[in-house]
């Protein structure tokens, strides 16, 4: 007998990333009783395996909670274990690297799965707007700021429920709700999660994130009008959305149409923000425009500038800098620069090339991310990554360090040389404008708020 005779339950092992993954065991494989998951298995975040989904998330058929292990042990792991399927459950890869981990599901005799929006979007009893992207840095954050404002401005309660990013304990992590920043530094998060739930929580929006999502969003539901779903990578929205607006870059032309699952969200979108019109060349800004159009031709589509603010500080006109940059979106997102660097050449900094101070796990990181170029990524996973970013930064000798990152870094990098942080915003151009795409969505809600 093999485990695909009838009655014996199907092996499965679950690729992630310490998100998507977590959600689809929960609304598809949880309480599947003829479905098995054996591991789960860890990439992209440093320090997110080696360690175990607990049984009080894992549910009464697994008692003994399930392993997470490193991705570099998929192999080792499907002769082990016997399994019959595996399911791909992360974002931002290229297509051909999808059908590369596909290979090697396939030539060790497994089945590969990519679990679909009906199997895996929860339905709300709220109107549900989302925002998610082609590719990671589109300027999906500063598009839901944009977004979260307008339906403030309409009356609306708003609840912003962000893609998990569970790096800690998953079990203290469940359900994770912040509405102060105080809340925010109780939870001890990494800088990557204090940059998305700091900016809202900052405009009075009330931010939700964590591991099971469910009960997140009952919870949600209940001080919402209106649930505002906030992306993460280029993953599609865990809920059933009434409205997506999908980002897209004209910096990166083509990879609207190159990456998975950041495709998916460009085809179901029902508005689509062109995002930096006014950094991008005009060639490359018909390219998308003309893919928008090919494989959606009834989506909405808003043009935004994403202008550069830098606050106040030391004058950086021939100061010797280093730019920190969001991590996520120089590393696997492959943005080979962001808002620091934009506003640092714009005042007439030196930018000093911080590689060869590189510290511990930043050095770690050049290796991995090697396109990664004159700047410094914010990696702050652990207490060891901020260490090794403040000693880089000490080590470079430079005169002041540009933030272009949505938070204020100094609270959390203690370093010799001031901080100036800079940051992307949001600015619709032409028509129709950001307003009058999601006027019909408003309208709506407004109407349920109120009935």
């Amino acid at each position: 007998m093999t485990a695909r005779t009838v009655g014996v339950r199907r092996r499965v092992v679950i690729m992630g990333a310490g998100g998507r993954d977590f959600h689809d065991f929960n609304v598809v494989f949880r309480d599947d009783p003829s479905a098995e998951v054996v591991a789960f298995t860890a990439a992209q975040i440093p320090g997110i395996d080696d360690r175990f989904y607990p049984p009080a998330l894992a549910g009464p058929l697994y008692p003994a909670g399930i392993p997470i292990r490193p991705e570099d042990e998929l192999e080792e792991i499907l002769r082990s274990s016997g399994v019959d399927e595996v399911v791909l459950a992360y974002s931002d890869l290229p297509h051909v690297e999808v059908m590369h981990r596909a290979s090697r599901i396939l030539a060790a005799g497994a089945d590969f799965r990519l679990i679909g929006p009906d199997a895996s979007m929860l339905r709300s009893t709220r109107p549900v707007v989302a925002v998610c992207a082609v590719r990671t840095g589109s300027g999906k954050s500063q598009t839901s700021r944009a977004v979260g404002r307008i339906l403030v401005d309409a009356g609306l309660r708003v609840v912003q429920v962000r893609h998990p990013m569970p790096y800690g304990s998953l079990e203290e992590m469940a359900v994770q709700r912040f509405s102060s920043i105080e809340d925010i530094d109780a939870a001890a998060p990494t800088i990557e999660e204090r940059e998305e739930y700091e900016a809202p929580v900052a405009e009075g929006i009330v931010v939700f994130a964590g591991v099971d999502y469910e009960r997140i969003l009952r919870a949600a539901e209940a001080e919402a009008d209106v649930v505002l779903w906030d992306g993460g990578n280029n993953d599609f929205p865990f809920f059933r959305p009434d409205l997506l607006v999908t980002v897209v870059d004209p910096l990166r032309p083509g990879h609207e149409l190159g990456f998975y699952p950041g495709e998916t969200n460009l085809r179901m979108a029902g508005v689509v923000v062109v995002n930096k019109v006014d950094s991008a060349e005009p060639g490359a800004l018909a390219t998308v425009l003309d893919n928008v159009a090919r494989v959606n031709p009834g989506a909405t589509v808003v043009r935004a500038e994403s202008p550069v603010v830098l606050a106040g500080g030391p004058s950086l006109a021939g100061a010797r800098v280093v730019v920190i940059e969001d991590g996520p979106s120089v590393t696997h997102g492959d943005m080979p620069f962001g808002a620091g660097t934009v506003a640092a050449r714009r005042e007439g900094a030196v930018i000093v090339d911080p590689r060869p101070f590189a510290a511990g796990s930043i050095a770690d990181t050049y290796r991995r991310y090697p396109g990664i170029g004159a700047v410094l990524p914010a990696m702050g996973y652990s207490t060891q990554q901020v260490e090794d970013l403040r000693q880089t930064v000490e080590a470079s000798g430079c005169d002041v360090v540009v933030a272009g990152t949505p938070i204020d870094l100094g609270r959390i990098l203690r370093v010799t040389p001031p901080i100036r942080r800079a940051s992307y915003s949001l600015s619709p151009v032409g028509e129709p404008s950001l307003a009058d795409a999601l006027a019909p969505f408003v309208s709506r809600a407004v109407a349920a708020a109120t009935t």
